[in-house]
């Protein structure tokens, strides 16, 4: 087990591992082995090593690292260095899944529902009033390489875009400016490699004006409703979008897939997907599970067996003639 990390999400990675670590000990299959990274990047009691056989006491990683450094593809590659199985998506899917343009381009290209954005680069800033032009307020102000809602704003004028672009910059080179979807948010759980499934999805409520990160891990008054109240046929849309997400950025083992409704339309939009999901107490990704018909301590056996099967799968690969 590895977590902890360098983001801004090093507390709630603590408390996504204590929860992975309690379903674990259910088991009587696993010893589990804790790998705690602290805030300035050190490693307790020391670090994974990037070469093959050269941690011979771990036989497969489940890392509870949300955010940068963690959820981005950076340490995926580590493991894949190592030649170590580990639980969730790959390097690429990480590192694509955790860019919210290039995420937002793959999706596109597939033909799946994304949010009209305009992207703005530090080096190569795009006026303020193109952005407005082109989508119109309310808007959403983000960083496009971050989680947890951290960096984000909700702007209704002009004054107020100006200064969530600079909040936003404090967090990414690169910031992500979108049209305001006023309608209601889900979430939807995906499991599996190539065969994925999803979960019934659930809608969260937020107790303020967005589902931000004070609203996800401090005020603990967002309300959730699982099952979603909506039409089967709309829940089996969402269903399949998430899976189809989930395949367009290769994601395998794991992944959220986070979806507005524009109420004025109905339409659903794919907002982001999480390839390294909390798994807190009051976590949705287990929670989608157990309503489906799978226990925590299913869940997570299931999610190994998982990384050890794409593990094995690549074995026959050569990287050499």
């Amino acid at each position: 087990m590895v977590y902890g990390g360098r983001s801004g999400e090093h507390e709630i990675s603590k408390r996504s591992a204590n929860s992975v670590i309690a379903a674990l000990q259910v088991s009587k299959r696993f010893e589990v082995l804790e790998y705690v990274i602290s805030k300035d990047g050190r490693w307790s009691p020391g670090p994974i090593l990037p070469e093959p056989g050269a941690n011979p006491g771990i036989d497969v990683v489940f890392p509870i690292l949300h955010g940068t450094f963690g959820e981005d593809g950076t340490i995926q590659g580590l493991f894949e260095m190592a030649a170590l199985p580990y639980v969730g998506p790959g390097v690429f899917a990480s590192s694509a899944a955790m860019d919210k343009d290039a995420m937002k381009r793959l999706l596109r290209e597939r033909g799946l529902p994304v949010v009209e954005s305009v992207i703005l680069h530090a080096a190569n800033q795009v006026s303020d009033d193109e952005a407005v032009e082109t989508l119109g307020f309310p808007l959403f102000v983000k960083p496009a390489n971050l989680g947890s809602s951290v960096g984000i704003s909700k702007v209704g004028n002009c004054d107020e875009l100006a200064a969530a672009i600079r909040l936003a910059a404090e967090f990414d080179h690169k910031v992500i400016v979108e049209r305001g979807i006023i309608g209601r948010e889900f979430e939807c759980a995906v499991l599996g490699n190539e065969d994925a499934r999803a979960s019934f999805p659930c809608e969260i409520i937020p107790s303020k004006e967005f589902y931000d990160y004070e609203d996800k891990y401090l005020l603990d008054m967002a309300r959730t409703v699982l099952p979603a109240d909506l039409p089967p046929a709309k829940t089996e849309e969402m269903r399949a979008l998430a899976v189809a997400a989930f395949h367009a950025l290769q994601c395998e083992g794991m992944s959220r897939v986070d979806f507005l409704m524009e109420a004025s339309s109905g339409k659903l939009y794919i907002n982001e997907l999480n390839t390294i999901p909390g798994f807190t107490s009051i976590s949705m990704y287990p929670k989608m599970w157990e309503h489906s018909g799978m226990s925590m301590s299913a869940l997570v056996e299931r999610l190994i067996d998982l990384a050890i099967a794409r593990h094995q799968s690549r074995q026959s690969l050569r990287y050499s003639l």
